[in-house]
C-alpha cells in the first residue's frame, strides 16, 4: 500500500527535436523531471496536500525514483500548429476533504485559454463533489464567483506549457505536470 502524498509541485517544459521521443525527453528536461520513472495517476489532490515551489520539489527527487504525477502532454510536427498542456488544481476550504487536479492537452488554444480551461475543469469537478449548485453552461468567471461565494472552495490555479510547431517540421512537445512527493521537504518524513 502506498502512502498518501503530503505535497505536490507544478512544473512544465517545452522541447523540440527531429525525433518525437527526443522532443518529449527535452520537454521533461525543461520541466526538470527527466531523471524520474514517471507514473501517471488520475485526478485527486489528497486531503491536506501542500503545494510547494518547483525548486523545492525538484530538490527532493532522486534519479531513477518511481515518481507519481498527473501529466498533460501534447506534440506536433506541423509547422506553426499551436499546442498546449495544462494542469489545473482546485482546493476545498476544508483541508480534510480531497481536491482535484485536471489535465488538459490539445491544439489551437493559447496558453491562457488552455490554463483557464484546466482550472475550470478542476474547480467544476470539486464543486460537483461538494454539492455546489451551478449552471454548467455559464462562463468560467460566473461559475468561479459562485464557487467563491459558497465558501467551500478556497482556491484554484493552473500551469500551462504552450508552443507552436517548429517552422522546419521538427517535433515540438509540451508537458505540464503535478508531481507528488510523500515527504514534506521542510520537516522530513511524516
Amino acid at each position: 500500500m502506498f502512502p498518501i502524498p503530503q505535497c505536490v509541485f507544478l512544473t512544465r517544459g517545452v522541447g523540440a527535436h527531429r525525433h518525437q521521443l527526443t522532443a518529449f525527453e527535452y520537454a521533461l528536461r525543461a520541466a526538470d523531471i527527466e531523471q524520474q520513472n514517471l507514473v501517471a495517476v488520475s485526478s485527486i489532490l489528497p486531503p491536506g496536500c501542500e503545494l510547494i515551489e518547483p525548486e523545492v520539489g525538484v530538490s527532493t527527487l532522486r534519479p531513477g525514483e518511481i515518481t507519481f504525477c498527473v501529466m498533460a502532454r501534447a506534440e506536433t510536427s506541423e509547422p506553426g500548429r499551436r499546442i498546449a498542456a495544462s494542469i489545473g488544481l482546485a482546493w476545498p476550504k476544508d483541508p480534510t476533504i480531497y481536491g482535484y487536479i485536471s489535465e488538459h492537452h490539445g491544439f489551437g488554444l493559447t496558453e491562457a485559454e488552455s490554463g483557464e480551461y484546466a482550472e475550470d475543469l478542476a474547480a467544476t469537478m470539486l464543486a460537483s463533489t461538494l454539492g455546489i449548485e451551478f449552471d454548467a453552461d455559464a462562463a468560467w468567471n460566473e461559475r468561479r464567483k459562485v464557487y467563491e461565494m459558497s465558501h467551500l472552495i478556497v482556491d484554484s490555479q493552473s500551469l500551462t506549457a504552450a508552443a507552436q510547431g517548429e517552422p522546419d517540421g521538427l517535433w515540438t512537445c509540451v508537458v505540464a505536470a503535478a508531481v507528488f512527493r510523500f515527504e514534506r521537504p521542510d520537516t522530513g518524513p511524516r
